[in-house]
């Protein structure tokens, strides 16, 4: 199916990248499901106007996408600490990179900003919405609700707590919804179900009309948060995407295909959202356990990327660049002509990025060194000799758009993390 111009499911695409998030740690499961669910409630007995009823559902589905580690969101899980708006302003830098999201990028910004006494309506000289905190006391009910309890045993003093924060830390006419949204069995009962979401009324999850270049631009932001969460793959998905987007181009593939090329390369590590990161930032070697947790990673990207019936053919490139022609890659074996061209290019470019790309413990190869070990592969089976030689005839033309991404990455990196956020 074409993408050039389609409808997508916005919902559909920010629900993947928010259950990757969430896949890291037990305790995060459905969290921000949760949290879209309860704020759309809380907006819907508030009788807001059904925009913002949506704006307020979308701004909970993403409220903790600037909080990229799995400690960092353990910790504003936990508690509220002194440093709690440093990931809610760097989600809403991220939100602002795409323009259908650059509405809710403020509701995200201010949404742990407390109330106190009227005084929350601002910060640092700018209007902060009720809608803000509305995602706030979503996002405190939510967290207070412990998954191995009867659910509708703990909201009296899950509410008795909430509520004596009534005009300090949380919005009155908010709480006085939660309290009237509390008398509904059924509403506690789908925010603890497998996925909240899907109880809410279908007229949420409208389809918009995305042009492949939005598609883009959502894509380099989810690689972002991909790849931020650790200084040893601060830059990698950009060096993927664009190199297989050359290669494609070399190879024939039409203008329309070479864009979705890159799409899958700015999403191929998606499922690495579901490994620790001390896996991955461990500089030796890895034990057994570990090998097979990274190894895990394609089979993510692969079930995440399922949910979008748009993504069918950029899923199997993306998914598949740890297959190899021999059929000894994974996850899932597959080998020969079975193997997408797209996937044999996006194989080609992870390994030439790998190899070629400075990370903080050791400097990139060399060229005839990673000449070397691409001819190698190829020659034993495992990538495709004609990408492989078609990388050659054009390495340093190839290699200098690989270091440009790179370096553009990098710099983004460098500014996402150079104040804090606090902007």
């Amino acid at each position: 199916m074409s993408i050039d111009k389609v409808g997508i499911n916005l919902q559909e695409l920010l629900l993947c990248i928010t259950s990757a998030q969430d896949l890291i740690n037990p305790v995060l499961v459905n969290h921000h499901q949760q949290v879209a669910y309860l704020s759309f409630k809380i907006a819907e007995q508030l009788d807001y106007p059904l925009k913002e009823q949506k704006e307020v559902f979308l701004a909970g589905l993403v409220h903790d996408i600037g909080a990229l580690s799995e400690d960092e969101r353990l910790e504003v899980i936990d508690n509220e600490p002194s440093c709690i708006n440093v990931h809610a302003f760097n989600g809403a830098r991220l939100l602002e990179e795409f323009k259908p999201l650059r509405r809710i990028a403020d509701l995200v910004r201010y949404h742990h900003i407390p109330w106190n006494c009227g005084d929350g309506l601002s910060f640092m000289g700018k209007d902060v919405s009720i809608k803000s905190h509305i995602v706030h006391l979503a996002d405190r009910t939510c967290v207070q609700i412990k998954s191995k309890r009867n659910v509708l045993s703990q909201l009296p003093a899950v509410l008795d707590a909430l509520n004596k924060d009534s005009g300090t830390l949380f919005e009155p006419s908010s709480i006085e919804a939660l309290n009237s949204l509390s008398k509904k069995e059924y509403i506690w009962l789908d925010l603890i179900s497998d996925a909240p979401v899907r109880r809410l009324p279908r007229t949420l999850f409208d389809t918009v009309m995305l042009g492949i270049d939005d598609i883009i631009d959502l894509s380099m932001v989810f690689s972002h948060i991909i790849d931020f969460r650790s200084k040893f793959t601060a830059h990698h998905s950009a060096g993927v995407a664009n190199t297989a987007h050359k290669l494609a181009q070399l190879l024939g593939f039409s203008p329309l295909e070479c864009k979705m090329m890159l799409i899958a390369g700015y999403l191929h590590d998606l499922g690495k959202l579901a490994i620790d990161n001390k896996v991955l930032e461990k500089p030796a070697k890895l034990n057994e356990d570990e090998f097979n947790e990274m190894r895990s990673h394609t089979y993510y990207t692969y079930k995440l990327l399922d949910t979008i019936p748009q993504f069918e053919t950029i899923k199997k490139w993306a998914a598949y660049h740890h297959e190899r022609l021999d059929g000894t890659g994974y996850p899932f074996k597959i080998d020969g002509d079975s193997l997408p061209l797209g996937s044999r290019i996006m194989a080609v470019a992870d390994v030439f990025t790998a190899i070629t790309e400075n990370r903080p413990y050791r400097m990139g190869l060399d060229d005839e060194k990673a000449m070397s070990i691409l001819g190698d592969m190829a020659a034993k089976n495992a990538i495709d000799g004609n990408v492989v030689n078609t990388l050659f005839d054009h390495f340093q033309e190839i290699n200098a758009l690989r270091e440009d991404a790179q370096a553009a990455a990098s710099a983004k990196y460098d500014a996402y993390f150079a104040d804090q956020g606090m902007r």
